[in-house]
């Protein structure tokens, strides 16, 4: 870490959940959700930049309101309310799987001088590692707070992890233990 600027990058958090593996999903964001909460409110206190990266789900004429409005509808409001993005956060839409992966992400980092990025939110086995391995080629700093990323297939998140943190030198942690300075 030693001074490199942070950012809390909260992935995919804005969800209506309308999608076959939405059961299994939900149950690991009812669990991890506060931890994802704290973080953001630390975030906030400690003046930590927070950028908010999200699937658009193919509506290509979609905004971050339009995103958070059509999650708010569904049956799963309980889980986006708390993490629904302030109106001053940054927001970043992507089509697919990386937050990096043809999006304006990694220029928003280099601006802000960002360094080191703590990624939270879902799905672990998926989005966050896909966007792990894209900062860590790009050499940004990455870290993981554990039970801060939701997962579908729990085998497949813990090695997800254990590859975040051999494979790409990651910082793997609580989220109790992540420190934004």
């Amino acid at each position: 870490m030693s001074g490199a600027k942070t950012a809390l990058v909260v992935i995919d958090m804005i969800n209506a959940y309308n999608h076959p593996d939405a059961e299994k999903l939900t149950k690991s964001v009812e669990e991890r959700l506060p931890n994802m909460v704290d973080l953001v409110k630390r975030a906030t206190d400690e003046d930590v930049p927070i950028i908010y990266v999200n699937d658009n789900f193919g509506a290509w004429k979609s905004s971050r309101d339009d995103l958070v409005e059509e999650a708010m509808k569904g049956d799963f409001k309980a889980l986006v309310e708390p993490i629904t993005p302030a109106d001053e956060t940054m927001f970043v839409v992507k089509a697919r799987h990386s937050a990096f992966y043809e999006t304006p992400f990694e220029y928003l980092l280099r601006q802000e001088e960002i360094e080191r990025i703590v990624l939270i939110g879902q799905v672990t086995e998926q989005c966050i590692l896909y966007s792990a391995l894209d900062a860590y080629i790009r050499h940004f700093k990455v870290a993981v707070p554990r039970d801060a990323v939701a997962c579908i297939h729990e085998h497949l998140a813990k090695a997800s992890l254990e590859m975040m943190e051999l494979n790409m030198d990651a910082d793997v942690e609580d989220s109790a233990d992540v420190q934004f300075s």
